[in-house]
């Protein structure tokens, strides 16, 4: 079988939804997520047999259907890279990245837009709305050219200049607005009811998250089906956070790996950091944050529809949530270029510095094994690091 999908299921009032269901949001409100018949999987696939070059090595526990519907341009099966020079400066052993940028479209978007596009496709989509900082709608646009369909892309303004360009080259309608990612995500809203545009914003649809769990599917099976102790990822709308944490649990389910989790680590921007004060605050969920600044459009992301799974994710994990500053995000960028040869995003530099709040703290011990994600190419932020550094 090619794919052991079974139901979706609300993450808050676990209300069931048909596998069939073209859906956003649960009647509740809350993100909806995918569920598996893991007990299937687990008698049928053996997971050191895995084959292909491409996160759909693991179809078995996405929720495509047919091979056919798949939309793909490659992605995923991203390096896993011991970064031993850099680990060294830190005083730590076994230092990882694990980098996304080499993704089609150049970031870990490729991975949830691919699932999301190839899904809607098959539930019979015929037009997508987007709202995006940047990366998301990078891929948004090309992997809808791919699929054959149109892309709406509504983008803050000030966003980098590549990410506009790459929307408009792969043949999306874009539109720029005053504002942050949340006010586009209010004119999608508007497109979707006037336009019938489908809604593919951050965890407003429930299969962006089943690409992005692909990392955590990755993570294990590069690591010969363990997982390493520390996680440290730069969060805005913490997809990626929030599918891994799925995907260890998953696998636990299935047999592929043992019950020991890392403990995940959110960075984000001291201008923008509603998931940090939230876990300080021991808050359930997080409150908007005012007047979001950062020179990482990913981390500028001031209300998350995921707030809740995330912070969930931390404190089950007995995880972290640190904030940095611009200064330190730059120099995280130019700390990583020097010491390993990769040119990585604002978020990944803001990672880097987390990374060294954490050790500064005493929480990381030296020989833990470590993995920062690298979230995107930092060659889309020429403009934004070329400022930052004059």
């Amino acid at each position: 079988m090619f794919s052991y999908f079974d139901h979706l299921e609300c993450s808050a009032c676990s209300q069931t939804y048909e596998s069939t269901t073209l859906i956003n949001l649960c009647s509740c409100g809350a993100p909806i997520l995918a569920r598996y018949r893991l007990n299937e999987v687990a008698a049928a696939v053996d997971p050191k047999q895995l084959t292909g070059q491409s996160l759909w090595r693991y179809h078995a526990v996405l929720p495509v259907q047919s091979p056919e519907r798949i939309v793909t341009l490659g992605e995923g099966m991203t390096p896993l890279l011991p970064v031993n020079r850099l680990g060294g400066k830190l005083g730590l052993k076994r230092l990882y990245i694990k980098d996304e940028g080499v993704n089609p479209t150049g970031s870990f978007k490729a991975r949830g837009i691919a699932l999301a596009i190839s899904r809607a496709v098959e539930l019979g989509v015929t037009e997508v709305g987007i709202p995006s900082a940047g990366n998301a709608g990078g891929a948004a646009a090309a992997y809808a050219a791919r699929a054959g369909i149109p892309a709406h892309v509504v983008m803050p303004k000030d966003v980098p200049e590549a990410f506009v360009l790459e929307c408009q080259i792969n043949g999306a309608d874009v539109e720029l607005i005053d504002g942050l990612i949340t006010d586009a995500g209010r004119r999608v809203a508007e497109g979707r009811d006037a336009h019938g545009w489908f809604d593919l914003s951050t965890l407003k649809e429930p299969y962006r998250v089943e690409g992005k769990k692909t990392m955590g599917y990755e993570l294990a099976e590069q690591f010969g089906w363990e997982l390493p102790d520390v996680i440290i990822y730069p969060t805005g709308g913490g997809t990626g956070l929030i599918g891994m944490w799925k995907a260890f649990d998953e696998m636990e389910k299935m047999g592929w790996i043992g019950s020991a989790r890392p403990r995940m680590v959110t960075v984000q921007a001291e201008g923008c950091a509603p998931i940090v004060r939230a876990f300080e605050r021991g808050d359930a969920r997080a409150e908007p944050w005012e007047n979001a600044a950062t020179i990482a459009a990913g981390l500028r992301v001031p209300s998350a529809v995921g707030d809740a799974l995330m912070l969930q994710a931390l404190r089950q994990s007995h995880g972290n949530a640190v904030a940095v500053s611009d200064a330190a995000i730059v120099d995280g960028v130019q700390r990583i270029g020097e010491s390993e040869g990769l040119f990585v995003c604002p978020e990944t530099g803001g990672a880097l510095a987390g990374l060294q709040k954490l050790i500064e703290q005493g929480w990381i011990n030296p020989d833990e094994r470590v993995v920062i994600f690298n979230t995107g190419s930092g060659l889309k932020y020429l403009d934004v690091m070329r400022r930052a550094m004059a």
